[in-house]
């Protein structure tokens, strides 16, 4: 499971436009409910791409499969980023769009009214031998396994990766999804992942145990490494059916806690990539998503609001003004 020296990371996943509205207190039925509403680029895949290349390290691609009427803003937003945007362009479906409604008076918790879009479509015909050129690592979104083309991509990009020695990681993203899918058919699609980061609904949901530390270590019986994000309370470290570590939160004041677990996974593989152990490395991923949940949307700070000490306001796509 030790990556190659001086490869890059490959996410294969979704490429989302993220529409986040924070409100304030529950919503009010059949009339108005004033927000905060803005519009900002997402997706969990192309999430973890973001905050992997942010934390430093190796050259970070990112595969996945938008619609024309937005693919020049995403490829724009991801190579801000510092992320190299591999992206196909539906000709028929639109980029999918995820509504995320964020209650400031509920520690920031959201709920997400998802269309996927052409993201469901990112299939095995997008997928070429040529990807794994220069990568030392492959990491796969969960939202994959959501749709037929993208179970076949899995299928076909882990095959792939075996055959060069590619280490993989999946994050199953999505505890709603996977009831659908159900435990028994996801457990069998990760048959050949190394590693797999869960949050704590989703480890619980795929093992059927009510306890994160037991649904933990039941998964490392099936993943040699698996690292369970707990928000608040941390994470997980298990290998061979045994917890190993337990590593705490860092300190934040949740504004927005979209994408927390996508940034926990960005910087632990970028941690992971450049020499650190899994425990440590999950430290640098639980200091990633204190500092993701500081903010509006599931991405860090771009290169160029680093650059000038903030963040700026620009246009998303068609035009629309992201501010």
């Amino acid at each position: 499971m030790i990556p190659p020296a001086d490869g890059a990371l490959l996410v294969a996943g979704d490429v989302i436009t993220d529409v986040v509205a924070r409100h304030r207190g529950p919503l009010a039925s059949g009339t108005d409910t004033a927000a905060a509403v803005r519009l900002v680029p997402g997706g969990a895949g192309a999430n973890v791409a973001c905050w992997a290349a942010h934390w430093g390290g190796p050259e970070v691609r990112m595969l996945g499969r938008v619609g024309a009427d937005s693919a020049a803003w995403h490829e724009r937003e991801l190579a801000g980023y510092g992320v190299r945007p591999l992206l196909v362009v539906d000709p028929e479906a639109p980029t999918g769009t995820v509504v995320c409604l964020v209650d400031t008076e509920a520690f920031a918790e959201r709920t997400f009214l998802t269309d996927s879009g052409a993201s469901l479509r990112l299939g095995p015909d997008d997928w070429s031998e040529s990807l794994l050129d220069g990568v030392a690592w492959l990491h796969l979104s969960g939202y994959l396994l959501f749709s037929e083309p993208g179970r076949a991509l899995v299928a076909r990009a882990i095959g792939s990766a075996r055959a060069r020695g590619v280490p993989v990681s999946l994050d199953p993203a999505s505890a709603g999804f996977l009831k659908g899918l159900g435990a028994e058919r996801c457990l069998a699609l990760l048959e050949s992942v190394d590693v797999l980061l869960p949050s704590r609904d989703e480890a619980c949901l795929l093992t059927g145990l009510p306890d994160a530390v037991d649904a933990a270590a039941e998964l490392s019986r099936h993943v040699p490494l698996v690292v369970a994000k707990q928000g608040a309370a941390g994470a997980l470290v298990a290998r061979s059916g045994t917890v190993q570590a337990r590593v705490p939160a860092a300190p934040a004041t949740p504004c927005d806690t979209t994408g927390a677990g996508d940034a926990f996974t960005g910087a632990f593989l970028a941690a992971l990539l450049t020499g650190a152990g899994p425990e440590d490395a999950a430290a640098q991923g639980a200091q990633a998503g204190a500092r993701a949940v500081e903010r509006v949307g599931g991405r860090p700070p771009t290169r160029a609001a680093r650059g000038a000490g903030e963040r700026p306001e620009g246009r998303g796509p068609a035009g629309t003004d992201r501010r």
